[in-house]
Formats: structure tokens, sequence, C-alpha cells
């Protein structure tokens, strides 16, 4: 199980970015893919994830309306797509794998596998 995440970039209050996690030695059907952020001095947070199988996104309230989570089965990657991004958005995004095809986004202990991260960083 491997995971490449990418698409952090710098961004100005308002924007957008679309992160990427590509995944190899498995299919997202089979598990749960995570997007998680850790911001300086603070404790990694569970974004979103998106189940296998059914492929049923969930957000934290923080990027609830905000952030869409999708999946490509063809492609084997799973998309976070970020709109009207604000400075506290700022962080280093991690996507990770869960075995189980219903590990909720908040259990960052259910996720086994996990890509290096990629910054974020948002501008006021």
């Amino acid at each position: 199980v491997q995971l490449q995440a990418s698409g952090g970039g710098l961004v100005q209050a308002g924007g957008s970015l679309r992160l990427s996690c590509a995944a190899s030695g498995f299919t997202l059907d089979d598990y749960t893919i995570g997007w998680f952020r850790q911001a300086p001095g603070k404790e990694r947070e569970g974004v979103s994830c998106i189940h296998g199988g059914n492929g049923s996104p969930h957000y934290a309230d923080s990027v609830k309306g905000r952030f869409t989570i999708s999946g490509d089965n063809v492609k084997n990657t799973v998309y976070l797509q970020m709109n009207s991004l604000k400075p506290e958005d700022t962080a280093v995004y991690y996507c990770a794998a869960s075995s189980s095809i219903q590990m909720n986004y908040y259990r960052k202990d259910g996720f086994g596998s996990w890509g290096q991260g990629t910054q974020v960083t948002v501008s006021s």
C-alpha cells in the first residue's frame, strides 16, 4: 500500500486548491481514504474521508460546504477540492488509507498507511 499526495501550494484567502492522493498496491473500493492536516504546534486532525465500496464522503464541520472529496477508480486517485480557503486551513495535508471500508475521518489511529504530506498555505 503506497500513497502519494500532491497539489499543495500558496493561495490567497478565498482561493481554491485541489489535492490529489495517488494510490498503488490496492484498489480504492477496498479501503477508506482519509485526508488529515497538521498545523504547526497542533495535533494532526481528520478533515474528510471517502468510504470504499459506496464512495460516501464525510467531512469535519470546519470544512463542510467548502471541501469536496472524490475518488477516481480508474486512476486509483482520491481528490480533495478545497474552495473558499481560509488562513486557518494552512497546514501540511496528508492522505491515509484504512483497510476498513467505513472508517471515520476523525479516527487517525484507524488509518495504517500514510502518504507524505503536502503543504497548503493560505495567506490573508
